[in-house]
């Protein structure tokens, strides 16, 4: 990360967890524990078990401090019962990824974490047709798992639905926390893909983000979505790596 990325990239951390808080905050039994050098989202049952079990480790801990995060956040996950979970670390953060290889601990995934500030953004596009916000057609699209995140207050996201063909088709939300605008669950049905819906949607939440007193916007890419982002004036982070705890062998 360059001099001034780690900023942005703590800024796109602290809203994910704060988003999971949110979530938590509305879902039977779960909590995300602030825990020195790792936050932990803790989704004990329903649906969001198998989505949200995710924790982030700080960057750049060092000797006792790396071990005593994983030890937090594994003790967090066996206390609720959770055995499949992720620890989030940063690919430049290669302390932390050797301490989790070495306890056993397996890389699963990757995403890239991007950021950008709200000063000259791009125009929006015309001709996009807008649904009324609907939290419903919002999880349809999305096409999540039946029950997920039913309980969550609507209120407290900021939700844009594109229609394609008179349909609901595309959908992002946003989230706001502190000065920082997170974007999450950017998604189109298959078939209005290449139309340009999810770009258009993304750009319209910077616009709306700044007119409420944003300075950033933060998210996590697929490697197949980060040209979307990058059009958009998103910038590479790096890459998050997740890993997943050492498997028991019966």
């Amino acid at each position: 990360m360059s001099t001034l990325e780690p900023d942005l990239y703590r800024r796109g951390a602290r809203t994910a967890v704060a988003c999971w808080a949110e979530y938590a905050r509305t879902t039977p039994a779960a909590v995300v524990h602030r825990l020195p050098g790792v936050a932990v989202g803790v989704f004990p049952e329903g649906p969001e078990r198998e989505v949200f079990n995710n924790a982030i480790v700080e960057h750049g801990l060092t000797g006792a401090a790396r071990s005593a995060a994983v030890d937090a956040a594994a003790e967090a996950y066996a206390g609720a019962g959770v055995t499949s979970y992720a620890v989030w670390v940063h690919e430049s953060d290669a302390a932390m990824c050797d301490e989790l290889t070495d306890r056993g601990f397996v890389h699963q995934e990757t995403t890239w974490a991007m950021g950008r500030s709200l000063d000259d953004l791009p125009a929006t596009g015309s001709g996009v047709d807008l649904a009324p916000d609907d939290w419903a057609e919002y999880l349809r699209i999305l096409e999540l798992p039946t029950g997920l995140l039913l309980g969550a207050d609507p209120s407290s996201f900021h939700v844009l639905t594109a229609r394609w063909q008179g349909v609901g088709a595309a959908t992002a939300m946003a989230f706001d926390h502190e000065d920082d605008c997170g974007l999450y669950n950017i998604g189109t049905l298959e078939g209005a893909r290449r139309h340009g819906l999810s770009s258009a949607l993304v750009v319209l939440h910077l616009h709306h983000a700044r007119a409420r007193g944003r300075r950033t916007a933060t998210l996590q890419a697929t490697e197949m979505a980060r040209r979307v982002y990058g059009s958009a004036g998103f910038r590479d982070l790096g890459r998050i790596l997740e890993f997943g705890p050492p498997q028991k062998i019966a």
